[in-house]
């Protein structure tokens, strides 16, 4: 079983807190399509996949994949099908900002296949989006929810909490308008200060306030705590659903399957090893229709496969099993001593899982517990 994610790399306009690979020109954008098209079929000697291998799961991220045209969608899909085996129940996500959201676009996007709403709003206070110099405003953030929410079931959400101005307050009220719409999924991000951003240079010339993290840390517990109460599983650590409603292509990446990536910058594993595209639009056309993949590769070591098993199960409800790494489960057990006696890390049933305030030092658990290559 494996997945395939599609980087559309155009965006409207730029968000100072992002770092992906975009691009606010759409002139190439009609290259570009023609260049994926030929990437699809150019990577299916490279990638190998048996014949038996399904495809579970295809993500089209970015950038903005809803500015992508009807036509562009359901080429891009049937190519897809054409050189990959795809389950009849694959889940098919595209992620899609509220101003490129209209009947006319949903009914689209539903005709192409695509079954599962990655919705961008971020907050639904105006102040706040134009802080982050999102392209919609709060009134198309929660009208244009209603209206997909009319097409779609399997929707999920993107909140940002730790801005300066986010109060508790207004967190929980952004917070609360997606239980009482009955989201079922909800992906929660800190916001933090990427290099070489906008956000970066202007907190760097004082033309924006510096982010806190002890505020950060204080609405992430609350988070926790509302979601727990309206019923969300807590089942990664940015992620929470409804049982049921758990991201089946996300939780790939978590569970160590197979995942193929078209477009530029998008990254590929198949257990051994990855490999990933240039993160520049014109280079990547110009290798493409060239016949070449602009591609770097990484073989990974035993010692770094198991380090990132550490690093990704950790951040899941499941937490690190040691029945699947057995050689190091002692050693293991001995690093995370101090965690669990702590109270940031329980021990149960073979499995090492972080409890809430454990979740606020994932990553640098993670890292603490890293084997290196001479001691793995």
């Amino acid at each position: 079983m494996a997945g395939i994610y599609i980087h559309i790399p155009f965006c409207k306009q730029a968000c100072h807190y992002c770092n992906f690979h975009f691009s606010t020109s759409l002139r190439y954008k009609n290259e570009f399509v023609g260049a994926l098209l030929k990437e699809i079929e150019l990577s299916v000697e490279t990638i190998n996949a048996t014949a038996d291998e399904i495809i579970e799961t295809i993500y089209f991220g970015g950038g903005t994949p809803s500015l992508l045209t009807r036509e562009e969608l359901s080429t891009i899909i049937n190519t897809v099908r054409t050189h990959f085996t795809i389950a009849a129940d694959a889940e098919l996500t595209l992620e899609a900002n509220p101003d490129d959201i209209s009947k006319e676009r949903l009914e689209e996007w539903k005709a192409a296949g695509i079954n599962r709403l990655s919705i961008g709003i971020q907050s639904f206070f105006d102040e706040d989006l134009q802080w982050m110099n999102r392209a919609h405003n709060a009134q198309q953030a929660w009208q244009q929810l209603q209206l997909a929410q009319t097409f779609f079931d399997n929707i999920t959400i993107d909140l940002i909490y730790g801005t300066p101005g986010l109060s508790n307050e207004k967190w929980k009220q952004n917070v609360e308008k997606v239980i009482a719409a009955g989201i079922p999924h909800i992906s929660c991000y800190a916001l933090t200060v990427e290099p070489q951003t906008p956000l970066q240079k202007l907190i760097h010339q004082h033309k924006k306030e510096d982010i806190n993290a002890d505020t950060q840390s204080e609405q992430f517990l609350l988070l926790m705590q509302w979601l727990k109460e309206a019923g969300y599983e807590h089942y990664e650590i940015s992620n929470f659903a409804k049982p049921g409603w758990r991201s089946r292509h996300n939780s790939s990446y978590w569970s160590g399957k197979n995942y193929y990536g078209f477009g530029p910058s998008a990254h590929s594993f198949d257990g051994n090893t990855r490999w990933w595209n240039i993160a520049n639009n014109n280079i990547y056309i110009q290798s493409i229709n060239e016949g070449k993949l602009p591609i770097e590769k990484e073989i990974l070591t035993s010692t770094q496969k198991m380090n990132e098993y550490i690093m990704t199960s950790l951040r899941t409800i499941e937490g690190i099993d040691l029945e699947k790494i057995k050689e190091v489960s002692n050693q293991l057990i001995i690093k995370s001593k101090k965690y669990i006696e702590s109270g940031v890390m329980i021990f149960t049933d073979e499995k090492l899982i972080l409890t809430n305030e454990g979740k606020l030092l994932a990553d640098g658990i993670a890292a603490d517990l890293f084997f290196d290559e001479n001691n793995a």
